[in-house]
């Protein structure tokens, strides 16, 4: 096997994140920005968004393989969404050209925004699955990269190192006072690994809409420390998603006026979550539902039967 280890003197932690407190956390501002700071109420609706969120992500997750199209992906999230009345966030999103699907699927060095369609997945790929869905009013995001079928070891360690970034975020949200600090260990981490962050594109807050504030770099810039930064507080909720490179950090638009690749043509990964701070600490909204946790599951169980069967995508 390979070693996907950390670097020296960092770990990886893989959490089980606790219900918040029940008393109310009023909505206040957090910064000149007017950051809105939610009720342990609300963070419980945001969490319902974030199941149906999760369990799209793992209805989409058993379609990838060799042979399957992107559009074919998409085609089961969206049913996912549909079948829970959940309203797709990213569908119809203004732009030169309104972001026509339900999900957005990156594959290799396209980083983020990738239109679904009739590419068909190769051994070897990766395919980034980022997608989001408002359910009672309030909204869910979050992103995962899949290896499609075996894929070299300096790929798999791309897609580990992203994933732990993800992950030292969450841990780090904890014990720090502002993202700032959070940001400055996610860069180094990733420098560390000999990879690049993006930093054309940003984290971002989640409540009543998919983008609120703040903004939430992977990255500690001089606009972040002197305008941009954020204290980590109760009530606060963000969407987190480290996005980073296998070479340059640049990115460029193709023609559809959406799908964002590496300049080099290199690969790319994406990891995301939105994460909501409590008083008991960090409560990652988009994870798997928790022992004792309220979750239909009959939708993802009886779309898992149908998928899971040979004959989609053309495969045998």
């Amino acid at each position: 096997m390979n070693d996907h280890s950390p670097p020296p003197g960092r770990r990886w932690v893989f959490h089980r994140y606790r219900q918040p407190p029940p008393e109310t956390t009023p909505n206040v501002a957090n910064s000149p920005k007017c950051i809105n700071l939610r009720s342990a109420r609300e963070l419980a609706l945001m969490r319902k968004a974030g199941l149906v969120v999760w369990g799209a992500h793992q209805a989409a997750k058993a379609v990838v393989r060799p042979g399957v199209t992107t559009a074919e992906i998409d085609a089961v999230i969206d049913e996912y969404f549909r079948r829970h009345n959940a309203l797709p966030l990213f569908k119809g999103v203004p732009g030169k050209v309104p972001f026509p699907a339900s999900t957005c699927i990156s594959v290799n060095e396209e980083v983020v925004h990738g239109i679904p369609g009739r590419r068909r997945l190769k051994e070897g790929d990766i395919v980034s699955l980022d997608t989001g869905a408002k359910v009672g009013g309030w909204c869910g995001d979050s992103a995962h990269t899949h290896p499609v079928g075996h894929v070299s070891p300096d790929v798999q360690r791309l897609l580990d190192v992203t994933r732990g970034v993800l992950d030292l975020a969450i841990e780090l949200m904890a014990v720090k006072t502002r993202w700032s600090e959070v940001a400055r260990e996610m860069a180094a981490m990733v420098r560390e690994n000999g990879f690049t962050v993006v930093e054309n594109f940003v984290g971002h807050g989640i409540g009543r809409d998919m983008h609120e504030e703040p903004q939430v770099p992977n990255f500690v810039s001089p606009q972040l420390k002197r305008n941009h930064d954020f204290r980590l507080e109760p009530g606060l909720v963000i969407a987190v998603e480290p996005m980073v490179n296998m070479g340059t950090k640049k990115t460029k638009t193709l023609s559809d006026h959406w799908t964002q690749v590496t300049n080099d043509g290199r690969y790319s990964a994406h990891f995301e979550h939105t994460v909501a701070i409590t008083a008991s600490g960090p409560w990652v909204l988009t994870a798997p539902p928790q022992p004792g946790e309220e979750f239909d599951d009959s939708v993802l169980r009886e779309i898992l039967d149908r998928v899971q069967q040979p004959a989609l995508g053309g495969t045998s």
